[in-house]
Formats: C-alpha cells, structure tokens, sequence
C-alpha cells in the first residue's frame, strides 16, 4: 500500500517536472531593502540586502540596531537557548539583529530559532560567491508549519563578501551599527496603490492555502474600504500551466487541463485516481476570474472579495461542495448576472484559446521591476513584489507605503500604523500652545510641517473656492488660495483659468482703454475749463460796456463829464 502511494506521488511528480521543464522559463527579480552601516568606519557604507520571503518586513519604516553573531549554533539551526545564549536587548540598547550563516537547515527555521532567542532581525551571510536570491519559506511539513506563520521579525540575506566583515568587524570588538530600510522598497509615485494578488481557489494545498484563505477573510473589510473610496486598484490573478504537446492526449493532461492541455493546475489531492482533478481547480479560478469582471462592469469590484469569502466557506473541498452548483448558489446572493458569468468563462472542452486565461498566462510574465510569477500567493503592490508573511497588518502596511506622501487615506493613519512622529517635541514643526495649533502633520512614513487648517475648518470646502476645473485650491493660514494648472492663469473674481496669452491681451487692451479714457476726460475738462474763462471773459466785458450807460446795482453812481460854460 505504501509502495503504491510513493509511486503515484513519484509519478505526479515527475509530471509536472515535466510542465516545469517546459514552461517556466523567465527571470525572477529579487526584492531588496537598503541596509546602511554607520559605524565602525572601516565598513561604513550602504549594501544591498534580499527580503526574505516570510516574517513581516517594515514596509515605509526603517529599524536600526546592532549586528551580533553568536559565538556557537552559528548557522541558528538549534534552539540558541541550548547554548544559553539570549539576543533580547537590555533597557535603553538599541535591538539585536543576528547574523547567522547560511546552510544545513532552512532559512526560516533559522529565523525562528534567532527570534525565540529575542532578536530583533535576522541576517543571513550568503555562503556563496551569487547574485542575492530570495530566502523562501520551506515546503509544508508537520514540522515547519508550527513556525512559519509565527515568524513576525524581519530578515534579509546579504553577500557573502559583506557578511564577511560584518563577522571581522564583530570579532575584533567593534559595535557594529546598521539601519535596515525599507522606505524605498514599495514605489509611492502618487495618491493611488495599484496592487494585484496571485491566488488560487484550491483549499486543499496545505499550509499556504490556510494561510491564503485566513488571509482574504481578515483582508476583506480594509480591501473593500480602499477601493470604495477610490484610493486603490486591485485586480485578482491566477497562474495556470500548459499541457507540453506531446502529452495532451494524455489521461494525466485531460484530468489536469482544460481547452486541450492549455490551461492547468495541479491534482489536489496529489493523486489522479480519487478526489477532485486539476480541471477543476481551473474550472473555479476561471469563474472567480469572471465574478471580478462582471462585477468590475457594474462599477463594484469589490464584491470579488465577498465571492471568495463566502465561496471559502460553503464551498470546501473537505466537504464535498467544491463544484459548480454551489458556486451559482453564490452568485446569485451576490445578485450578479449568471448568464454573463458563463458566458465569460466559454467553452472548456473547445480545442481553442480562451481569452480570459491566455490574458493570465500573458501576465505572469515579468514586466518591468517585477519577475515572474512563480510562487503563490503572490502580492504585488505597484509593479513591485511584497516579500513577508501574508498577514492583514504587514500587508496593510506595503499598501500605505505606495501612497505619496500625505495622500495616504485614513486607514493608514490608525494608531498600529502610522509613525505618531508628532507626538515628539512636535515633530520640530512650529506650535501655538495657546491656541492649541500645530504645523505638524503624521504621515505614513514620517511626518511633514505644513500650515493649519484655523479652527479646523476647511476653507476650500466652506467657500466653495477654485470651482472651475483646471482650478485647485490650497488652504492657507486662516484663508486659501488657487492656483491654475499648466501656464494658466487665475481670474478670482470670475473663478476661472485663462492662458498667460489672453491675459496679455487682456492687459494690454485694459492699457490702451485707460489711455483712451483718460485723454477723453482730460479733453472734456479742457473743454470746459475753456468755457468758464471765455464766459467769464465776456460777462466782464458786457459790464464794462453797460457801465458806461446805465449805473448798476453793484456799484457806486459814477458822476458825468459835463462841459463848463462858463467862460
């Protein structure tokens, strides 16, 4: 019996061997964090290090502390308490990373081990002269999964011609001091997260997919408010293998695959006579494909999320319910269109390509700063793939670190994830004790200094300032200001943008009008100085002339010029 089941394990195995050979040719990018020495001098500097592939790496943090490597169980193979030797910190030093070396057991054992002993992080020196590679978690066993998922510290593998002198500089009595950064490790280009999770809808493959499945559930609620609020992109993918030619027609191929050996996943149960096939898994992470996008046409694709939960949980292979009628039952409490759905997913047994999973064999290839696809589950957050335990937190944290600096929405700004910096004599930013005002302001990664909000009001929104729509308004100190996009200009009584050009123009002709204005009132003032004198002129004149023949009222009788006749 027993020699039966190691044949059919072998068997299967080298089947998809077989697939491997054949398909996974492609590159695989490893994902680093910087890792700066700052003392002693003799290795100050900055070097790469490989993220390991579980733990919970500090995604837009940084952690520094001291390198220190263990005078015995110095591959961390065996319990450090064996040897009495204890990595916790004592109050006010700064924490342990433990340098470790590589071989002889598992990269994550060696972690756990150093983690149990109090370390703060773990590195591990390469013993190889290569490229830096990715520390993975082992295949599931009874034995390795009882520590895989505790594992909560961060490690990183570095080179063996640094790990070198980091061990010379701890042996000659050196306090070595590093600082591991993973600020830049996740891309922050702007206010929106682009993120993508390799999956598969088997439950049935051990530790990973309790793992996985633990994951999707605790993840749902935070996934759903950041997509409903538009400030992330989640698109969901599956990885499937093809079916070598040569073996199409195979009883193997045809249990495995769809549409004539496009398209396939691996058996299960690991056996091909009993349980469910690798068809069937295709058959499901098409339709959980289809769900995303029906579900993405009604403008909610978000309700993936609640397809997956609740398929996880009245669906399980354990219980036999792994099948087509339950998931239609599903769907329709969602209230998602069947019809479209099927239609979508196509003909499985046609000897054709199907679009929806040609477009995902397409997309696990790497593109750009990510690898292939190889592993799953796979996260990945702006182009750039997430290494660390799958774990709602640690996740949550990648995610806030691909935001821009202080575009982060709320979610990332709780108290168990954000910096709190400004706590801290205020972050060096200006403070108005009286008034209880700060320019100080927590981000995700830090915090920056900018001018309050007075009163908390929110003069943009108040005043309905900057409608326009190439307008964007900004508060100020107690007030706000617009600004224009581009080379336009602001107009704030019209609330509008006009080019620099016609504001020229504008100006100028405004110049020409003022000129023109002015000569005509400077002409009509003229005129009618001129009118005031000539009539003043003339009145004087006529009172002359009256004068000579008629006293007037105003004036004294003048006496007349009379001839004297006397002689």
């Amino acid at each position: 019996m027993g020699l039966s089941i190691r044949l059919k394990a072998a068997n299967l195995l080298g089947f998809w061997l077989l697939i491997f050979t054949e398909v996974v040719v492609g590159r695989f990018v490893v994902e680093k964090n910087s890792l700066r020495v700052t003392s002693p001098e003799s290795i100050k500097g900055t070097h790469d290090s490989a993220i390991g592939n579980f733990g919970i790496p500090q995604y837009g943090g940084s952690m520094a502390g001291t390198v220190v490597y263990p005078k015995d169980n110095r591959k961390g193979c065996k319990n450090f308490d064996d040897f009495g030797i204890s990595f916790k910190a004592k109050p006010g030093a700064m924490p342990n990373f433990v340098l470790v070396d590589r071989g002889d057991c598992f990269f994550a054992l060696k972690v756990w081990n150093a983690q149990n002993a109090g370390a703060a992080a773990v590195l591990v020196a390469d013993d190889l002269d290569e490229p830096l590679i990715t520390m993975d978690s082992p295949e599931e066993d009874a034995a390795s999964a009882k520590y895989i998922v505790n594992i909560t510290i961060p490690s990183a593998l570095v080179d063996k011609s640094f790990g070198e002198k980091l061990k010379k500089a701890n042996s000659g009595g050196d306090m070595v001091n590093v600082n591991l950064d993973w600020r830049e490790a996740v891309p922050h280009p702007d206010d929106r997260v682009e993120y993508e999770l390799w999956s598969n809808s088997n439950d049935e493959c051990g530790v990973k997919c309790d793992m996985l499945m633990e994951f999707v559930k605790d993840f749902k609620g935070a996934a759903q408010i950041l997509e409903k609020g538009g400030y992330t992109q989640f698109t969901p993918h599956y990885i499937t293998w093809y079916c070598p030619q040569a073996f199409t027609v195979s009883k193997q191929c045809k249990s495995q695959c769809i549409n004539h050996g496009r398209y396939c996943a691996p058996d299960p149960e690991q056996d091909f006579s009993t349980g469910y096939e690798g068809k069937d898994v295709v058959l499901e992470n098409l339709r959980q494909l289809c769900v995303f996008r029906v579900a993405n046409e009604t403008k909610k694709p978000w309700i993936w999320w609640d397809y997956v939960t609740d398929f996880q949980i009245r669906c399980p292979m354990k219980e036999k319910k792994y099948n087509k009628e339950c998931a239609d039952g599903v769907i329709r409490s969602l209230g998602l269109d069947l019809k479209k759905i099927e239609k979508c997913m196509g003909d499985p047994g046609a000897d054709s390509d199907n679009p929806v999973l040609k477009e995902e064999q397409d997309a696990q290839i790497g593109k750009g700063s990510r690898g292939d696809v190889t592993i799953l589950p796979t996260l990945v957050v702006n182009n750039r793939q997430y290494r660390g335990k799958l774990e709602k937190g640690a996740v949550l944290k990648a995610l806030c670190a691909g935001f821009e600096e202080t575009t982060e929405p709320s979610v990332c700004l709780t108290g168990d994830v954000e910096t709190n910096e400004c706590l801290e004599n205020n972050g060096g930013c200006w403070q108005d004790t009286t008034a209880n005002i700060t320019a100080c302001k927590d981000t995700f990664r830090g915090r920056v200094c900018e001018c309050p909000v007075v009163n908390d009001i929110d003069e943009c929104k108040e005043k309905k300032a900057c409608q326009c729509p190439e307008c964007s308004c900004k508060n100020t100190w107690g007030s706000y200001e617009c600004a224009c996009s581009g080379d336009l200009l602001y107009i704030r009584e019209h609330d509008t943008c006009i080019s620099k050009t016609t504001a020229e123009v504008k100006s100028a002709w405004t110049a020409v009008w003022i000129i023109l204005i002015g000569l005509a009132m400077a002409a009509g003032g003229a005129y009618l100085v001129y009118k005031y004198r000539l009539r003043s002129y003339m009145d004087s004149e006529i009172r002359a002339i009256m004068a000579q023949y008629m006293p007037l009222d105003s004036q004294n009788e003048v006496p007349n010029h009379v001839h004297d006749d006397r002689a």
